[in-house]
């Protein structure tokens, strides 16, 4: 399939993901044919079984979702629809997002949203269908983020669909056989899964070194944090020793300006995507979540990815991979060791370790702002928000990287409530200074713009490698011969800020930074590969350090040059037929190589535009 196929233009073919069998008709949300205003959310598909459809519109109700269905016989059939009130955890009164369900333009009686505080079917009646073609519209009523997995009809009154996750599963496979299916999506040199910056230059750089390779994204831009959906811009210096010229396809992709929760442009999504479908040797799969390993021998033999709006399941093979994906979701899959929370004192002999091992770590972001708008902007008085008052409240239009939840919870299997806390922060907080504060005057023309609804992770699971960077490595500037990408950064380390947690001390929200400088330091190679996995890279937040020392290699310019190693490293691997743990130890001359030359454009100017040790990108 050609490339511009898979990135640019999505044929979604109903069918995918809509049958009927044994008196069941199950449609899934994602593949509706005209999405309107609704976005697709996948962030979740692995605790609760699949995307989902979701109606962010920041208080205004978002355009009608909308797709045709056919059944093979006309008849009563029971509505149900799988659904959350995704406040009620929080709130007990009223809910944000309620939705309708029109078949043929007329809307069931029940409004959708409303139950359960987890994933469940909410009854919707029995409906008459008389024509076996109808169409199926998600009308949202309230634009705060409700959402619908999937839509499942009944010809039997007394059917009662199934709650569990696998079971919900087995039910999909039954009536859609089609969607279990695996295609061979090609035998490749080199797969990278993730496309934040550090998967995009792992990929670009291989390329560029002649690799065929497949680059596997789960959203539909590339970039990650850095992309428009998150909003977090470049951290970390670029151009230091030991090889100054890893950075420069950083510096060459990158957008030009700096700053967080700023306007979509800043954040040049089409840079990032024209720079990959200029490489002749790369396939990119947009909107394709791996999920999937298959193992031989201690390697990593395919990767199985779905696509999260057709369902549509490609197989990938190579000899080599690279996890990019930031919660080392590849690693994972194939047994490799991993580590995660904040490693004690005793362990590693660091000095900003915690007295005893625990399993917080750095939180995510729901980062947001407001603009000026010239006539009075009005926004709801919600009821189902955190408690507000003026104590609690945030007078300002902007919320940056210290909005952050979730430091005390698993930041995998409970990233659905981490994000949503974040919203919920952001609506109360602007509910309450829009409504009932005493400066709600000064904000009358101020207008919500953007919230995130991607979460902006810092942390999760890390891959050990053959061997694990640690603090005491980087304060002392202990500097390894396969010493490769240096990080920059101060030793960055977020704590849920003492002040929120005594206002919110079931939902704090708010974090500090504390740093610790250091020099710039080049990142072991053997933290850049598996200790058990024999075919798997990686590069990012996910790499072999510890929790301290992440503080400081989680940075995305430092993601990315990691990444151009990876490229680099995985030429040398083909070369000689190598797995990493052999570029080590017999091939590490060839690498160094590479390494001195660099693989990006160096006559382009820097874009860093601030001096080192800034804090502007915590």
């Amino acid at each position: 399939m050609k490339k511009e196929v898979l990135t640019l233009v999505f044929v979604i073919i109903c069918s995918n993901l809509i049958a009927q069998k044994n008196n069941l008709l199950l449609v899934e949300t994602e593949s509706f044919s005209n999405k309107g205003g609704w976005v697709v959310d996948q962030q979740s598909m692995d605790v609760m079984g699949s995307p989902y459809l979701m109606a962010h519109g920041m208080g205004i109700p978002v355009i009608d979702a909308e797709t045709s269905v056919t059944f093979k016989k006309t008849g009563n059939y029971r509505v149900f629809v799988r659904t959350r009130n995704w406040a009620a955890r929080w709130a007990t009164s009223d809910a944000p997002g309620k939705f309708q369900l029109l078949i043929n333009n007329k809307a069931l009686e029940p409004v959708f949203g409303t139950k359960s505080d987890t994933w469940a079917w909410q009854d919707g009646g029995v409906i008459s269908i008389t024509e076996k073609s109808i169409s199926l519209s998600l009308r949202d009523l309230t634009g705060f983020n409700g959402r619908c997995d999937a839509i499942l009809f009944s010809s039997k009154p007394d059917f009662v669909p199934p709650i569990d996750v696998a079971e919900i599963g087995k039910l999909r496979a039954q009536l859609n056989p089609e969607t279990s299916k695996i295609k061979s999506a090609g035998k490749y040199d080199f797969v990278v899964v993730g496309g934040g910056m550090a998967g995009v230059c792992s990929a670009i750089s291989a390329s560029r070194l002649g690799l065929k390779v497949a680059l596997i994204q789960d959203r539909p831009v590339l970039g990650g944090n850095n992309s428009s959906e998150v909003r977090v811009h470049l951290g970390g210096h670029i151009r230091v020793e030991p090889y100054p010229n890893i950075g420069n396809l950083v510096n060459e992709i990158g957008p030009l300006k700096e700053g967080n929760a700023q306007p979509y442009a800043n954040y040049e999504d089409d840079k990032k995507l024209k720079a990959v479908l200029a490489e002749k040797n790369i396939s990119l799969f947009l909107n394709y979540k791996a999920n999937g390993v298959k193992m031989k021998n201690g390697s990593i033999e395919s990767v199985e990815a779905v696509n999260i709006e057709t369902g549509i399941k490609k197989m990938f093979k190579a000899p080599l991979f690279a996890d990019c994906t930031g919660d080392a979701t590849i690693g994972y899959l194939a047994g490799a060791k991993f580590m995660m929370g904040r490693e004690g004192k005793s362990e590693y002999g660091e000095k900003r370790a915690v007295e005893v091992t625990d399993s917080m770590t750095m939180g995510s972001s729901v980062q947001w702002f407001a603009k000026t708008v010239t006539v009075t902007s009005n926004f709801p008085d919600i009821k189902w928000g955190l408690g507000w008052n003026e104590q609690k409240l945030a007078r300002i239009t902007r919320g940056d990287w210290d909005w952050e939840t979730g430091m005390n919870k698993n930041q995998i299997s409970e990233i659905e409530q981490i994000r949503d806390c974040g919203m919920l922060v952001v609506y109360s907080n602007w509910s309450y200074l829009k409504n009932h504060s005493l400066v709600k005057e000064r904000y009358a023309n101020k207008q919500l713009e953007w919230v995130a609804y991607i979460a902006g992770k810092r942390e999760s699971r890390r891959l050990i490698g053959d061997y694990i960077l640690t603090e005491t490595d980087l304060l002392q500037k202990k500097v390894y011969p396969d010493g490769t990408a240096s990080t920059t950064w101060t030793i960055d380390l977020h704590y849920p800020d003492p002040e929120n947690t005594k206002l919110f001390p079931d939902n704090e929200y708010k974090s500090i930074a504390i740093h610790t400088r250091i020099y710039p330091y080049p990142i072991p190679f053997r933290s850049l590969y598996s200790a058990n996995v024999r075919n798997l890279m990686m590069a990012g937040r996910n790499i072999s350090v510890t929790h301290v020392a992440l503080g400081t290699v989680r940075l995305m310019r430092t993601a990315g040059m990691m990444g151009e190693v990876l490229g680099m490293a995985a030429a040398v691997a083909k070369k000689h037929k190598a797995t990493p743990r052999d570029i080590y130890k017999l091939y590490m001359p060839e690498l160094i190589e590479l390494m001195e030359k660099g693989i990006g454009n160096p006559d382009l100017p820097n874009k860093q535009n601030y001096n080192k040790g800034d804090t502007l990108m915590k």
